[in-house]
């Protein structure tokens, strides 16, 4: 389902693949993200995701115009996950309120892998 915003003189739709991009593209420039990450549901191995095609590595849920993110992340080594979850919730909930105009509701954020950055 998509977001929905009623301005009095029409609405406004935003697809959740827009929603997805801008998330993903937040979320990289956090620090501790190394990147978002796809999982192969064939063989369970984790792939780290190329700038253009962060949206995979995200899902999003609306319902009642409340927006739910599920992350899927690959962290640095070293960095204290706890802490670069925090800061991830927090910078992509005050940016994608502000982007989209819509609550969020909930991050969820599934760490699927760590790398060591050179």
């Amino acid at each position: 389902m998509n977001g929905c915003i009623d301005t009095g003189l029409g609405k406004i739709v935003i697809d959740t693949d827009v929603i997805a991009t801008y998330a993903g593209s937040v979320a990289v420039e956090c620090f501790g993200i190394v990147g978002m990450a796809a999982v192969s549901m064939k063989d369970g191995l984790v792939k780290l995701l190329k700038k253009d095609s962060l949206k995979h590595g995200i899902n999003v849920t609306i319902s009642d115009n409340k927006i739910e993110l599920d992350f899927h992340v690959i962290v640095a080594y070293g960095v204290s996950i706890s802490a670069v979850s925090d800061n991830l919730i927090s910078n992509v909930k005050y940016k994608v309120e502000a982007f989209t105009g819509m609550e969020i509701e909930k991050i969820n954020i599934l760490v699927e892998g760590v790398r060591v950055i050179d």
